[in-house]
């Protein structure tokens, strides 16, 4: 039985959170800082990761380094400093980024003749070096990718959604030709989809941005757009075909097999550390999170539960079970902790999402059961010891279904269509996205924006499951016909 209702109220403030319903905003903070992901940091605009948080983000960054390297992708590292020059050689990429950019002037007591910036991106200091490595066709592709920080400058800030230092990949890659470095886009479009779908439990729509929402720079940006339990969208990944304009200011050029010399075509492609905040305001509920099953840092919490004269029996026993249950390859603790009552620990862990809870007290260990729990249940269940651990991956896989199931449906019945602009305001005040059809004119979307606080979030691909058809209709601002051949998801973003 999943919690809803009063009962959600009254879990609420058991576990010392504010009710999604009564403020998301609040809530999510709330529960960045109890479930120690993160915490406030002296610099501002900047967060402390902590611990759970960082095994989170560990968890995150292998399964997409091994994907990454599967694809024939090498990683790389580059300087968190790039010279002022470089971002001032791009027009639209000078543009996009001028008011975030951190500056350094100065080392020591000495004035920089020129001064650096903190890393926003590294398209530019990229094709810089790309310039010399590049000679012939046979060089290519450049299959490149690296981890870091990147820093743009915040003015209100949310931990992992809107930080003014966060963490990410950035991969680039060079290719001979346009159809190469769209393929390439397309693949880790894909790549991301299905890492959110099959490993985080998030379902997301594949589509291309309008030219008023690109990539400074790009000459086409396409998202993974996933929707928040609170009805607003998250851009959660971004895949760029930037054309030949970084080759062209950074002379990123080589000869062809038939001697003439062209400019590369590149690509840029990001997942970030803002996925932390996907997870969470996806799936967690008025307890605190739910960690999808297959990236969580901790799947099965094991409980001792004794008196002081037998605890540390049961704390043995405890890790005897975990040692069966991480012999399966799960990842497994046991909770060690004296002086704190079994309640406590109930809520902490329930507060931190883990996925299955397991209860082991002296009758149950004289039974040969467990007491298990599911994190997205109300239930427990007692089971022979045997039975729960040879079903806990089967468990696992479970939750990871039902969460998917939730976030779909939820996905689903909050997006609504229409061709009226009232309807339109209307659901946009709601919280729903609109799938509407758009003129595609800058000025009108601005006038959308204006009126509603909603953007254009992405023009759908083939994502089937939830919607793919194309058609032809009038702009549901100005009567104008559709520019795009389907509708347009419009929605309000964090």
């Amino acid at each position: 039985m999943t919690q809803g209702g009063s009962k959600a109220d009254k879990k609420a403030q058991q576990y010392g959170v504010t009710p999604q319903s009564v403020d998301f905003n609040d809530w999510y903070n709330e529960v960045v800082k109890k479930a120690d992901l993160a915490d406030n940091s002296p610099v501002a605009g900047a967060m402390v990761v902590r611990p759970y948080g960082s095994a989170l983000w560990e968890n995150i960054q292998r399964w997409l380094d091994d994907r990454f390297k599967a694809t024939g992708h090498e990683s790389l590292v580059f300087p968190t400093l790039i010279p002022m020059g470089f971002i001032m050689k791009e027009a639209d990429h000078v543009e996009g980024f001028a008011p975030e950019l951190f500056t350094v002037s100065k080392i020591g007591t000495e004035e920089l003749a020129e001064p650096y910036v903190l890393r926003p991106t590294s398209e530019t200091i990229i094709g810089h070096m790309w310039s010399g490595w590049l000679n012939s066709y046979r060089d290519l592709p450049f299959l490149h990718y690296q981890w870091g920080s990147v820093f743009r400058a915040e003015l209100r800030t949310k931990a992992f959604l809107r930080t003014s230092e966060f963490y990410w990949h950035e991969g680039h890659t060079a290719h001979a030709s346009e159809p190469e470095a769209r393929g390439e886009v397309r693949q880790m479009l894909d790549i991301y989809h299905e890492f959110c779908r099959d490993v985080l439990a998030l379902p997301v729509v594949r589509g291309e941005k309008t030219a008023s929402e690109r990539f400074a720079g790009a000459v086409a940006t396409y998202s993974i757009e996933g929707m928040m339990r609170d009805g607003k969208a998250l851009q959660s990944g971004t895949s760029h075909y930037l054309g030949q304009n970084f080759s062209r200011a950074f002379d990123v050029k080589f000869q062809t097999r038939e001697q003439r010399e062209e400019y590369a075509h590149t690509t840029s492609w990001a997942i970030s550390s803002r996925i932390i905040g996907a997870i969470i305001m996806t799936h967690g509920d008025d307890a605190g999170l739910i960690m999808p099953p297959r990236i969580a840092p901790i799947q099965v919490v094991v409980i001792p539960v004794g008196r002081k004269d037998n605890f540390d029996q049961m704390v043995e026993e405890g890790e005897r079970l975990a040692a069966e249950l991480r012999a399966l390859g799960l990842k497994v603790k046991v909770d060690r902790r004296d002086g704190v009552t079994n309640g406590f620990k109930y809520n902490d862990w329930e507060l931190k999402g883990v996925p299955v809870r397991i209860e082991l007290g002296p009758r149950d260990l004289e039974s040969g059961v467990v007491v298990v729990k599911s994190r997205n249940s109300d239930e427990k269940e007692t089971l022979p010891r045997a039975e729960a651990v040879s079903g806990m991956p089967a468990r696992l896989d479970g939750i990871h279904d039902w969460l998917l199931a939730r976030a779909t449906e939820f996905l689903l019945t909050r997006t609504v269509e229409t061709d009226d602009y009232g309807t339109f305001q209307q659901k946009i005040e709601e919280g729903h996205w609109v799938r509407a059809y758009h003129c595609g004119d800058a000025a009108c979307e601005k006038s959308i924006k204006e009126d509603t606080k909603a953007t254009t979030r992405n023009v759908p691909l083939d994502d089937a499951e939830f919607f793919s058809e194309a058609g032809q209709g009038a702009c549901v601002k100005c009567a104008q016909p559709g520019a795009y051949g389907k509708r347009v998801i419009f929605g309000r973003q964090y």
